[in-house]
């Protein structure tokens, strides 16, 4: 299919779910961009992972009871997040122990929820591997509401969860509460899961917050610019994403990490200062002057 065929069907009328299929896998991608480096740069994947099976009890429960999916989900993760920082204040267990917990016993809590609803395989199967098809008109309005309170609460405590993330004991004898920020980042990436859980899966949805931060930040040592780019990769691969999928009838939620993933790979060579290939290079050059050096000593 060329991309004036992909244009011609995301206009056409017959096609609705198209265009908002798009719009919510933009949306959620530039998202998760942003509040993916911060997870990239406080090293927090597995806390990405962990509240992306933590919202899958709430969203069972909407499912149940045919309401917002996103609302639910989101409740869901927060009330997850907020046990963990309660229960990781007891220095007995580590946080990762108690993350593993919480978040493994959630995502079991909501395959025994969706287990009890009609039509449980394929429920099961658009929330783990996403769907482009049956997005309600409402979830548009959702995801652009969620989406711009996270990024605008991230502009609001962009110093202090740089702070937290560079030095957590700087940050508290500085004053910061540290606590609270954490709740608050934890907040953050589980709306951002949640928003992206529709088009992307929960299974996938990891992928979506990690991977475009993750190549940014070979691309940039500065952080203002790695937190421009991921939003522009993720963006730029869920569209890909999408029209390679709708081209050759590929799962969506796959192809456009494959399209995110491939760029990270690209990146891993390629990149000016990071990646493989420069970094080649700057050995031949440090051995290339030390010979030189060495010849005139």
């Amino acid at each position: 299919m060329s991309i004036v065929d992909f244009i011609t069907d995301l206009f056409n009328p017959a096609l609705s779910f198209l265009p908002k299929a798009l719009v919510i896998a933009v949306m959620s991608s530039i998202v998760c961009g942003v509040i993916g480096c911060y997870v990239v740069l406080r090293g927090m994947a597995f806390i990405g992972d962990a509240v992306a099976h933590a919202v899958f009890p709430g969203l069972a429960v909407a499912f149940v009871i045919q309401g917002n999916l996103v609302l639910g989900g989101a409740v869901a993760g927060v009330l997850t997040a907020l046990l963990v920082a309660v229960f990781s204040q007891n220095r007995r267990l580590t946080e990762d122990s108690v993350i593993g917990i919480f978040f493994a016993g959630a995502f079991a809590l909501g395959i025994v929820i969706i287990s009890r609803a009609p039509g449980y395989a394929g429920s099961l199967q658009q929330f783990l591997f996403g769907s482009i098809v049956g997005i309600p008109v409402e979830d548009l309005y959702t995801v652009a509401i969620a989406g711009t309170i996270i990024l605008l609460i991230a502009f609001l405590l962009h110093k202090e969860f740089v702070a937290v993330s560079l030095d957590r004991e700087m940050a508290r004898s500085a004053g910061l509460p540290v606590f609270w920020l954490d709740i608050a980042l934890y907040v953050l990436v589980t709306i951002a899961v949640v928003i992206s859980v529709q088009t992307i899966g929960n299974i996938l949805v990891l992928a979506l917050l990690i991977t475009p931060a993750a190549t940014a930040r070979l691309l940039t040592d500065r952080l203002s610019v790695m937190m421009l780019l991921a939003p522009v990769i993720g963006g730029a691969s869920a569209l890909v994403g999408l029209y390679i999928s709708w081209s050759w009838d590929f799962p969506v939620g796959g192809t456009i990490v494959l399209v995110a993933t491939a760029v990270f790979l690209v990146c891993w060579f390629v990149a000016p200062r990071h990646g493989l290939l420069a970094k080649a290079r700057g050995r031949v050059l440090r051995r290339r002057v030390r010979e030189v050096v060495a010849a005139d000593v």
